[in-house]
């Protein structure tokens, strides 16, 4: 079958398009026909073997997939072998049936970004109604998809950011109230003024560095940051507990690996996803389509961050 295999480690010119043996199903695997795949940030990692979790040579990449069960059902999945391939296998626990009025795109945009910008929300950061959210990489695949959930779950005042004209006119098209240019010179000002001049409640955070200083220091009393990236590669400044306790604020991670592990924490939010894309209520925002062959492509793409919303890969 044909699929991107990786046989060492580096950029988007690493990922080459090659023909392999079909994965045998095992253990209670289930294998799919896929027909698109998503494309992630963490993808990019994995390539350069710098992501959370060591990769093993050769590595076909990919962690989620649309197809179709060998009885013909149509689903969505997240792999246990590489997604970017004809073929892949998922465990039972963790594929969807979809119902026909969600197409791929929306499908695929649900999987790694629905269900973490979800957790994000509702699991970590406890969103209250009326409180206020900011969401970085607002026009992101998690971006997009936090704005309206924030939205829905009642926050009170949603503060996008983003690093260009046409990604924050996307933004407010999405229903945040305010949108902060990522590049502003003084970040946590920005942040406090687009709140009407008092620290935010809730931080989703994915870039770290200096970001992350400055939106920690955005952050009022009882204010929860959720971090769940490192895009620029650089470590935050050390957290001194008694900071936090001063606040009562609270810093905590995210990794969507570890919820794959319980699918009574999938399945449920998955259902709400789905029910508020079929009824209109949440949009998927679709960033680029790249057939199979083309993935260098979209990897360039995702790292030059010229992108919005979902990337797919089409089979």
């Amino acid at each position: 079958m044909r699929a991107i295999q990786i046989t060492e480690f580096g950029g988007p010119e690493v990922l080459t398009l090659t023909d392999v043996p079909e994965p045998t199903p095992t253990d209670g695997l289930e294998l799919l026909t896929v027909s698109s795949a998503g494309v992630n940030y963490a993808d990019t990692h994995q390539a350069e073997d710098t992501y959370l979790a060591k990769q093993q040579l050769p590595l076909i990449p990919g962690s989620e997939v649309v197809g179709r069960r060998a009885d013909g059902t149509r689903v969505s999945a997240f792999t246990a072998t590489g997604g970017y391939a004809e073929q892949a296998l998922a465990h039972p626990a963790t594929i969807f049936e979809l119902p026909d009025e969600v197409d791929d795109g929306q499908a695929l945009a649900l999987l790694v970004q629905g269900l973490t910008a979800w957790h994000l929300l509702r699991t970590c950061a406890t969103v209250q109604s009326g409180e206020s959210v900011v969401v970085h990489a607002a026009a992101g695949g998690v971006g997009t998809m936090a704005v309206q959930l924030a939205k829905q779950f009642g926050a009170g005042r949603v503060i996008g950011m983003a690093s260009s004209e046409e990604k924050r006119a996307l933004v407010t098209d999405l229903g945040a109230d305010a949108v902060v240019d990522s590049g502003a010179e003084d970040l946590t000002e920005a942040l406090i003024e687009a709140n009407g001049g008092t620290r935010v409640d809730v931080v989703l955070e994915m870039t770290g560095g200096a970001v992350f200083d400055a939106s920690l220091a955005a952050l009022g009393r009882l204010g929860r940051l959720v971090t769940f990236g490192m895009a620029s590669g650089e470590p935050p400044t050390p957290i001194e507990p008694a900071a936090l306790m001063a606040r009562s604020q609270t810093v905590s991670g995210f990794w969507l690996v570890h919820f794959l592990a319980r699918p009574d924490l999938l399945r449920g939010p998955m259902a709400e996803l789905l029910d508020l894309v079929r009824s209109g209520e949440l949009r998927a925002i679709i960033g680029g389509r790249y057939p199979l062959a083309d993935a260098r492509s979209a990897h360039e793409a995702l790292r030059s961050r010229r992108t919005t919303g979902k990337l797919l890969l089409d089979l």
